[in-house]
């Protein structure tokens, strides 16, 4: 382990079910120990933590895990001026469903810019149905 990064493993799982090599089911974490504004500069978690039972929020400059929010956040749920996952809001997201400023998705609704499926914006629309409120 580097002096500047700590991890969180459980390995105790219920089952010995694996995704690529990695169950699925442990919770893990990595948070760098470099922090800038007072956030880790990279914060990492994956799964349920077993001390609370439910998932763990990753809070960072770069955050990633199923909740992250950020300044570059990725993950299922993701807040940050660069948004990328499932649901993402924030000033440029990415995602299945998205919400921002400039926004691109399945669903993307954008204050500037809309591009997707369904894209919903105040200026500038693109997509299969496309609603431009300017």
């Amino acid at each position: 382990m580097n002096a500047n990064t700590s991890h969180t493993h459980n390995r105790e799982s219920s089952t010995d079910a694996s995704l690529y090599g990695y169950p699925y089911n442990q919770f893990y974490e990595f948070r760098s120990r470099t922090e800038l504004f007072g956030l880790p500069l990279i914060h990492i978690v994956h799964g349920i933590d077993p001390s609370i039972g439910r998932f763990r929020v990753a809070c960072g400059i770069i955050a990633i895990g199923d909740v992250a929010i950020g300044g570059i956040a990725v993950g299922g749920i993701s807040f940050g001026l660069l948004s990328l996952g499932g649901i993402s809001i924030g000033l440029f997201t990415l995602g299945a469903i998205a919400l921002g400023a400039w926004a691109a998705g399945g669903v993307a609704v954008g204050a500037v810019a809309a591009i997707g499926a369904i894209a919903v914006s105040l200026k500038s629309a693109l997509g299969l149905l496309a609603i431009s409120l300017k």
